[in-house]
């Protein structure tokens, strides 16, 4: 939603660490159950792209306060300035992520985390 992330690939290499099975399980779920789609990529009909669906795009508020809590109470990379960012520009990013997603225009809203380039300490919560 906010990485511009689209195949498999970049899903797989995002830092997460998920194990290929799994994270074809959890895509074929989203897709099963309407919140993303596969479609061919038109310039390589050999590549999937994954592309969220109405459905999916209309829970982009949710889970930007997850996104949010989850940098804020939880182990991960997220740095202060990305959670200040984050919450002071609730309805920036929103409007961009729907303008973005109604453009086909999968270029990143949010640097990845280890980038710092909101220029604040990473946050590494413990359970």
């Amino acid at each position: 939603m906010v990485r511009g992330y689209r195949t498999f690939g970049e899903f797989q290499r995002a830092g997460e660490g998920i194990a290929t099975n799994i994270l074809a399980g959890r895509l074929r779920n989203l897709e099963t159950h309407g919140l993303i789609r596969s479609e061919r990529n038109p310039a390589d009909q050999r590549t999937v792209h994954y592309r969220l669906t109405e459905k999916g795009i209309d829970l982009a508020p949710a889970l930007l306060e997850m996104l949010i809590w989850g940098a804020r109470y939880e182990d991960a990379d997220a740095t202060c300035g990305v959670i200040e960012y984050l919450e002071k520009n609730r309805e920036y990013i929103l409007g961009e992520v729907r303008r973005r997603w109604e453009a086909r225009d999968a270029t990143p809203i949010l640097p990845k985390f280890d980038e710092n380039a909101f220029g604040h300490p990473t946050v590494r919560r413990s359970s």
